[in-house]
């Protein structure tokens, strides 16, 4: 069984010139992100004139979070490892891939670009409001927290299949094609139900902005807890003591 200390990480982190670009590429990485996948749903509701949801309305917004979440995870893939997700850096940090402090840079960067893509949505779109998660009607929290659970599991374990596992050869070209696929299919089966978001910064935008944190932290604590299983299983079956490989290049 492969086991790894949680690295707390130097203070020096905060200013060394690596961690600061790795922050800034997950700001912009997370603000394209949301800023199409927000903003996508928010089109479709002018479009519609804010009519009541449909299939095709489902089936857009899989595309637009599919196709966005392959461009933020490629374009930030060198500099940060293109995490875009707080549940996926809290994954890579329990299993000993990146440090707390970094670990923190990346959150503070990822709820930032949030909040700044739905304030610009905001701005740019007249005043229409960006849509907080919320559960539909017959929903419990408990429905929801596994629903988030499963969905983020399955994000994280095709993370660490596609470009953590050191045995993943010619598959880590495809990676950010992989989990924004996964991204898209599982919005196909959790949206109707609590949104889909599989991501604390996805809900986290809107929500500040809208000022409205209705069963809020159903959105961080199945996905950090979908995170750490599918982080813990994957490494310890998987990678074990075959090797061991990094989100990111680290300087320290």
């Amino acid at each position: 069984m492969a086991v790894y200390r949680i690295a707390i990480g130097s203070p020096r982190e905060a200013s060394n010139p690596a961690a600061i670009r790795a922050a800034f590429a997950e700001f912009f990485s997370t603000l394209i992100f949301v800023f199409a996948g927000q903003g996508s749903g928010m089109a479709y509701s002018k479009l519609t004139g804010n009519g009541p949801a449909t299939p095709e309305g489902l089936l857009i917004a899989s595309v637009s979070h599919a196709f966005g979440l392959f461009v933020a995870v490629s374009v930030g893939a060198n500099i940060s490892g293109g995490h875009v997700n707080p549940a996926v850096t809290f994954g890579a940090f329990i299993r000993g891939n990146i440090t707390l402090l970094r670990s923190i840079l990346y959150w503070i960067a990822q709820l930032l670009g949030s909040v700044v893509a739905c304030i610009l949505l905001n701005f740019a779109s007249g005043g229409m409001e960006t849509t907080g998660f919320s559960l539909s009607s017959g929903v419990s929290v408990w429905n929801a927290v596994v629903f988030e659970t499963v969905m983020t599991f399955g994000l994280v374990y095709t993370v660490y299949a596609t470009a953590v596992d050191p045995k993943k050869g010619n598959v880590g070209v495809i990676a950010p094609l992989a989990i924004g696929l996964i991204v898209g299919a599982n919005i196909l089966v959790g949206g109707p139900f609590d949104g889909a978001s599989m991501n604390p910064a996805v809900s986290f935008g809107p929500a500040l902005v809208s000022w409205s944190w209705t069963h809020h932290w159903v959105y961080w604590f199945g996905p950090f807890f979908g995170s750490a299983a599918a982080a813990i299983l994957y490494d310890n079956i998987f990678i074990g003591d075959d090797g061991h490989e990094t989100l990111i290049s680290s300087d320290f």
